[in-house]
């Protein structure tokens, strides 16, 4: 067994990084590089603030730390804290980077080379593990797709995942971190508001339902979907942490796998499982931007390696619908 260990949360205040840290903050011991660590202190930084001081406010290991990856105070203080595990989750969403270059280049980029560069002036090697996307992949016709097919982006969002990934694998191949870089499947379904992520409708067209409003569905019935529940995507997290990274073998990427489900099936199992009143909220409203953002993803990727790793699917889309409705009991 490892001695104790400080961890990094960027994104701290978004729905999986809260996530994150809520269970972090919830267990003493996590493996990290293949060996058991007991966690000393978590902290959290965004630039929302007040979900911030709420997380600080449950538990005595969590620190906020408000502001972005440009300030060179957040970054000090990141360097000063040498943590030994850094979770970076900070990103602008798919639909926002493609409105706003600017905005996606300086967070979902220009944030990630600041965060490298702090880990330079650590005295040990952090583990980073950086939060990508299946948006780096495109095929035609969304379609069926492996972990070793070459990535190419037809999104903003992708592209600067993209780069993210190869700049922390040459850092990790530098000896300046330890990288994860994980590639996440579509997470559905999502609590709160929708977001602008050209995916937003993945978690609109179950969460609204579910609480009796209507949901507008933008893309055809026939469209395939690679998802994974949010706790499934905590799952992986704090999987990706502890594997060694001798295991990894230089590739620090990794494709995770999915379910793959098409929108019509998803609205056919919530019929299923709440009733047919419930899919009668979802109406067709197609959009041409995200019906061509998102047919470009893979509608299914086949992951050996990384079930090779220890990494599972959830069991179908029901699964993921009853997660959601199990949050909404616990949270009622």
């Amino acid at each position: 067994m490892g001695g104790s260990m400080r961890v990094v949360v960027t994104g701290a205040a978004g729905f999986i990084g809260q996530m994150v840290v809520r269970a972090l903050a919830a267990r003493d011991m996590l493996r990290l590089d293949g060996t058991e660590r007991r966690i000393a202190a978590i902290l959290a930084t965004d630039i929302a603030e007040a979900p911030l001081h709420a997380l600080a406010a449950t538990h005595r290991r969590i620190h906020a730390l408000p502001g972005t990856l440009d300030d060179p105070a957040v970054l000090n203080r990141i360097v000063a804290d040498a943590p030994d595990l850094i979770i970076h989750l900070a990103a602008v969403v798919s639909g926002q980077a493609e409105a706003d270059w600017d905005l996606g280049m300086a967070v979902n980029l220009r944030g990630t080379l600041a965060l490298i560069e702090a880990c330079r002036r650590m005295g040990r090697p952090p583990v980073v593990v950086f939060a990508s996307s299946v948006a780096v992949f495109s095929c035609a016709d969304n379609d069926t797709i492996t972990e070793d097919t070459l990535p190419a982006p037809r999104s903003s969002y992708g592209t600067q995942k993209l780069m993210g990934e190869l700049a922390l694998r040459d850092a990790s191949r530098r000896g300046f971190l330890k990288a994860r870089s994980l590639r996440f499947p579509t997470i559905s379904v999502r609590p709160g508001a929708p977001n602008r992520a050209a995916s937003s409708f993945a978690s609109g067209i179950i969460r609204e339902p579910l609480a009796g409003q209507p949901a507008a569905l933008p893309v055809p019935r026939d469209l395939r979907l690679h998802l994974a529940s949010p706790g499934k995507a905590l799952e992986y997290t704090l999987q990706a942490c502890g594997l060694t990274q001798d295991a990894l073998g230089g590739e620090t990427t990794l494709t995770l796998p999915g379910i793959s489900v098409t929108v019509g099936g998803m609205i056919d199992t919530l019929a299923q499982l709440a009733g047919p009143a419930a899919a009668a909220h979802i109406t067709s409203q197609p959009d041409t931007g995200i019906a061509a953002i998102v047919a470009s993803w893979p509608g299914k990727i086949r992951c050996p390696r990384a079930a090779a790793l220890g990494f599972t699917p959830n069991t179908g889309i029901a699964e993921l619908i009853e997660e959601h409705r199990n949050r909404m009991n616990s949270a009622a």
